[in-house]
């Protein structure tokens, strides 16, 4: 008897025994209780502590969003002006085109009516009494300009002031004397490639849209104005972002969305704040801007240049055009100087002078530093207010009378040349019938390296003004291999110093 309680002991233990190592291994195969097969994969812990910790943006948006608002305005469109956008296909013009006459006899047909045009964009209150900060093209023109906040309330607004050179524009609302939400400005020089930051507005009409990037870049010119100095970005930016902030992580505003690369997806360009703030006074106090004239066209100093022109480092702004009987001709300044300082402070390239002399009134009175036969010279001049419609006139114009085709001769340097007769100037756009124009480049000639191209025209030799072939082929001739060639040409009308290297 006591042999089969035994048993039956022995057998119960075994029995739970086996029932424990049978969870154990339905546990570590994920067997399920109601029969279902278990993943195969390998499951993540619920309650597992984050590896890396990035900071939510929350804060930030919520922070600044009342402050952005959206724009849209209203302008008044001659029917006849959608001839611009609805040519045909081929652009015509000339009577080249079978399609150009239909279209002009539609389009003039048309009765003179004007049609409301619409668009949007964006904006940021920048002071609790209502003035609003935004692109200059997103209100240009308009007749009407609606602004809505972030809470549905929307106002009318009127343009206090705008500067199309730098695209910025104030505008203002009326709350009843009630403060509304205003962003805090920044200061944008600090700014660093690969900082974060987050752009708020009204792409496509989806109003309070967040997107966040990093700085791509900065100091982008894209020929968009006289005064590029773009902040490059890869927060999205869209149309209908025009004219909203850029923020810093600090909930600053560092720039003002303006622009994208329409064929490129990440590539969005802002106009630093800190160029805004240099404006914002004088748009409230007056409406626009008045900025100094100085009377040069400038260009960059390549190495080639620098090394020519005997100046160590490659720096400045050289001068390729000095207007006539404007400051800069009085103070003196000569095509081929280079401007290294004005005021005392360094010009590094042609958009620090640019930039410097936007910033200054007119009437002022400078000192300009230039570099001259290798050595520096001071010059002092007074500014003039810059005017759109102030044309400069350079020379006269060529004189009357047929003149017999020049001969075709070729240089050291690879090029194909002929002197240039009064009717070819006038043809050129050339102020007078000096130089040789380049009728040729040999690929495989120095020249070549220098991108001259066919239809230049070269003025002057190592700053030494050339009447013709015979005066050019004379200032080759006492260069040496190893030599740098200063060279002043003009291209299309515009005139531009050229460095090239004799092999």
């Amino acid at each position: 008897m006591k042999h089969k309680v035994l048993s039956i002991g022995v057998i119960a233990l075994v029995a739970v025994c086996s029932a424990v190592v049978g969870m154990i291994i339905a546990t570590s195969l994920h067997f399920t209780a109601d029969g279902k097969a278990a993943p195969f994969w390998v499951e993540g812990d619920p309650g597992a502590a984050p590896k890396v910790v990035m900071p939510s943006l929350r804060s930030l948006a919520q922070e600044l969003s009342p402050a952005v608002v959206n724009i849209r305005t209203t302008k008044l469109v001659n029917q006849k002006d959608l001839y611009k956008r609805f040519r045909s296909p081929d652009g015509g013009g000339g009577g080249m085109d079978p399609f150009e006459e239909f279209f002009n006899k539609f389009f003039e047909s048309m009765p003179e009516k004007e049609t409301e045009q619409k668009s949007l964009g964006s904006g940021f209150i920048i002071s609790p009494d209502g003035y609003i900060l935004t692109n200059e093209h997103v209100v240009a023109g308009a007749e009407k300009i609606l602004v809505s906040l972030s809470d549905k309330r929307e106002y009318d607004a009127k343009v206090i002031g705008r500067d199309d050179k730098t695209d910025i524009a104030l505008i203002k609302i009326e709350n009843g004397g009630k403060p509304l939400p205003a962003a805090k400005l920044g200061n944008s020089d600090p700014l660093e490639i690969g900082d974060w930051v987050m752009a708020i507005g009204n792409p496509f009409g989806l109003g309070n849209t967040v997107t966040v990037g990093i700085v791509s870049a900065k100091a982008r010119i894209i020929g968009a104005g006289p005064y590029d100095n773009f902040i490059q970005t890869d927060a999205a930016i869209n149309p209908g972002n025009s004219g909203g902030p850029l923020i810093d992580m600090k909930g600053q505003v560092i720039g003002i969305n303006t622009a994208i690369v329409a064929a490129g997806q990440g590539i969005g360009f802002a106009i630093p704040i800190n160029m805004a703030k240099e404006i914002l006074l004088e748009l409230k106090a007056t409406g626009q801007v008045t900025r100094g004239w100085l009377g040069v066209g400038i260009q960059e100093v390549s190495p080639e240049i620098a090394r020519a022109v005997g100046l160590k480092e490659v720096k400045g702004a050289m001068v390729n055009m000095v207007y006539p009987g404007d400051p800069a001709d009085k103070a003196g300044v000569k095509k081929g100087d280079i401007i290294l300082a004005v005021n005392g402070q360094a010009i590094k390239s042609p958009f620090d002078l640019t930039h410097l002399i936007a910033t200054l009134k007119p009437g002022s009175k400078i000192g300009i530093t230039v570099w001259r036969d290798k050595s520096e010279l001071t010059l002092s001049t007074k500014l003039e207010k810059r005017s759109d419609e102030h044309v400069a006139e350079l020379g006269g114009e060529p004189e009357e009378g047929q003149s017999q085709e020049p001969k075709e001769t070729k240089d050291s340097l690879g090029l194909t040349l002929k002197d240039i007769t009064p009717e070819m100037a006038q043809r050129l756009k050339l102020e007078d019938a000096k130089g040789v124009l380049v009728t040729g480049v040999d690929p495989k000639g120095a020249a070549a390296d220098g991108d001259l191209k066919k239809g230049d025209v070269i003025k002057e030799v190592n700053r030494h003004e050339i009447g013709g072939t015979s005066d050019y082929l004379a200032a080759l001739k006492g260069l040496k291999k190893g030599d740098t060639v200063l060279l002043r040409v003009v291209r299309a009308g515009r005139p531009f110093y050229m460095a090239i290297d004799i092999p």
